[in-house]
């Protein structure tokens, strides 16, 4: 199960640099123009890179958890690269909808490999 497991952990991992570069460079503008919403969302993202890198190590050390933690983590990261595509698409930024369709594709073959 090495496939599954680097793909979380990479996601996992990007996920939070990906936001940590954005919040570094100040290119949220919706943290003053609506806070909550993007606070919430932001969070249910760093979440969801937490379990992603928790199920990503789990799957390495063959943990008996990491198997079900992959699954709800790769629907928590399914959610994300459905819903998160449309914020890049209003704003011209197509190269962002290729990479969620690449995530969406890999983490589709990550399941397949893990059930």
């Amino acid at each position: 199960m090495t496939f599954p497991a680097v793909f979380a952990i990479m996601v996992g991992l990007g996920m939070i640099g990906q936001w940590t570069a954005s919040f570094a460079s100040r290119q949220i503008p919706e943290l003053k123009t609506e806070p909550i919403r993007i606070w919430f969302h932001i969070t249910a993202e760093i979440i969801t890179a937490l379990c992603l890198i928790v199920s990503g190590i789990g799957l390495f050390t063959q943990q008996s958890w990491s198997m079900a933690l992959y699954l709800v983590s790769s629907g928590m990261l399914f959610y994300t690269a459905i819903v998160s595509p449309g914020y890049f698409a209003q704003r011209g930024k197509w190269g962002w909808l290729v990479m969620f369709g690449i995530i969406i594709v890999l983490g589709m073959i990550g399941i397949f490999i893990v059930v």
